[in-house]
C-alpha cells in the first residue's frame, strides 16, 4: 500500500473541504471496499478522509410517510428498524441476505452504494481491466464468466455490481442526497450507477469532490407487500448469481401496480422496467409473470458460462412474484 495522508473529519463541511483541496482524495467509511482495493494497489489515494465520525447516523420516518437514512447508519440498524421492515420490507431482507453479521455491525448505507465490483480480473494485476486501466481491454471476456452479467453489457465491460442493498433501493424509487463545497443535489438510486458502454471505470454519477449524506426513501404504500430473493451458490453470504427485489399490488385478480429489480444480472442494479409495464394490467397468474420475466430478459446476452443466468433470472422473478401472491412480504 503506498503512502497517504489520514484526514478524520468532524463534520460534513471540512468533509467536503478536504476532498475538494485535493483531487486524488477518496472518502472511507464502514460498507466500502477502499481499503481492500489500496492494498492490492488497485485504489492509490494520496488522502484518505474518514467520515465515520459524522452526524449522519439517523433513520428519520418523514411526515408524508417516507424514510430518510443517513449515509453513516449501519446496516444491521437499518434491517432491523420498525419503519423499514413495516413499510419497505424488500429493504430489510435484502440487507440481511447481503453478508454476515459482523459485517452488517460495520457495513453503512453509504459505503455500500460505493462499493465496487467483484470481477476477479478487476482484482487480478495480470490481467486487463478496463474499470482498473481505461482503455486496456477486458480479459472477462471470452474468460471465466459465470459470475457475470447479461444485461446492460458492454463490449468494455460485463462485471456485475455486487451489492443486494442497491437492487432493493432501485425498487422502492430511492433518492441520494450528495453534497459537496458547490452545494447538494438529489440523484435517483436508478441513474445514480452507470452502465459501462465505452467507459466502464466511471462507474457512478457522484462527482469527485461530492459526499453521500442520504438515502431517501418515497412513500411507496405498495412496498409493504415485498419480498428480496437472493439465488446464490452457497448460502451463506455468497454474492447473487441472481437476485429479485419485487413489490407488487393486486385488485380483483390484477396487477394494478408494480416495482421490480435485479441483481446479480447487471453493471448495475437493475429496475426491470419492461417486466412492469406488462405486468400492470394482466392478470395475477403464473403465465403473466412468466410473459413479463422473458420479456425483461429478453435482450440478454450470455457470454460462454452464464447463459443458464437468464432462465435463472426468468424464474426467479416468477418465484418471487407468486410467492408474494400466496404469502404476502414476509417482513
Amino acid at each position: 500500500m503506498r503512502p497517504f495522508a489520514y484526514v478524520s473529519a468532524p463534520d460534513v463541511a471540512t468533509a467536503v473541504r478536504a476532498i475538494a483541496s485535493e483531487p486524488r482524495a477518496k472518502f472511507i467509511g464502514g460498507g466500502t471496499n477502499l481499503v481492500d482495493l489500496m492494498r492490492e494497489d488497485i485504489e492509490q489515494p494520496d488522502t484518505v478522509v474518514d467520515i465515520t465520525g459524522l452526524p449522519l447516523t439517523e433513520i428519520t420516518e418523514l411526515p408524508e410517510g417516507g424514510a430518510r437514512i443517513g449515509a453513516l447508519v449501519r446496516n444491521s440498524r437499518l434491517a432491523a428498524h420498525q419503519v423499514i421492515r413495516r413499510r419497505y420490507p424488500v429493504l430489510s431482507q435484502a440487507v440481511l441476505t447481503g453478508a454476515s453479521g459482523q459485517l452488517r455491525n460495520m457495513a453503512t448505507v453509504g459505503g455500500n452504494l460505493l462499493q465496487r465490483t467483484r470481477c476477479p480480473y478487476f482484482y487480478d494485476r495480470s490481467a486487463t481491466c478496463n474499470k482498473r486501466e481505461p482503455a486496456s481491454g477486458c480479459d472477462a471476456v471470452g474468460g471465466f464468466t459465470r459470475g457475470h452479467a447479461v444485461l446492460g453489457t458492454s463490449e468494455s465491460c460485463i462485471a456485475t455490481h455486487p451489492s443486494d442493498m442497491c437492487v432493493a433501493l432501485a425498487a422502492l424509487d430511492a433518492v441520494v442526497e450528495v453534497e459537496s463545497i458547490r452545494g447538494s443535489r438529489r440523484i435517483p438510486l436508478v441513474e445514480f450507477h452507470r452502465l459501462p458502454d465505452a467507459t466502464p471505470h466511471v462507474e457512478t454519477e457522484i462527482a469527485p469532490d461530492e459526499l453521500i449524506t442520504a438515502v431517501e426513501l418515497p412513500p411507496l404504500p405498495l412496498a409493504a407487500t415485498s419480498r428480496y430473493r437472493k439465488v446464490r451458490d452457497r448460502a451463506s453470504y455468497a454474492f447473487a448469481l441472481v437476485s429479485v427485489a419485487a413489490a407488487m399490488e393486486v385488485r380483483d385478480g390484477t396487477v394494478s401496480a408494480s416495482r421490480l429489480a435485479l441483481g446479480g444480472v447487471a453493471p448495475k442494479p437493475w429496475r426491470a422496467r419492461v417486466a412492469e409495464e406488462a405486468l400492470v394490467g394482466a392478470p395475477a397468474t403464473a403465465e403473466s409473470f412468466r410473459r413479463a420475466a422473458a420479456a425483461e430478459l429478453a435482450p440478454a446476452v450470455a457470454q460462454r458460462e452464464n447463459a443458464f443466468k437468464i432462465e435463472l433470472a426468468e424464474r426467479t422473478i416468477v418465484a418471487t412474484l407468486r410467492q408474494l401472491l400466496t404469502e404476502g412480504s414476509a417482513a
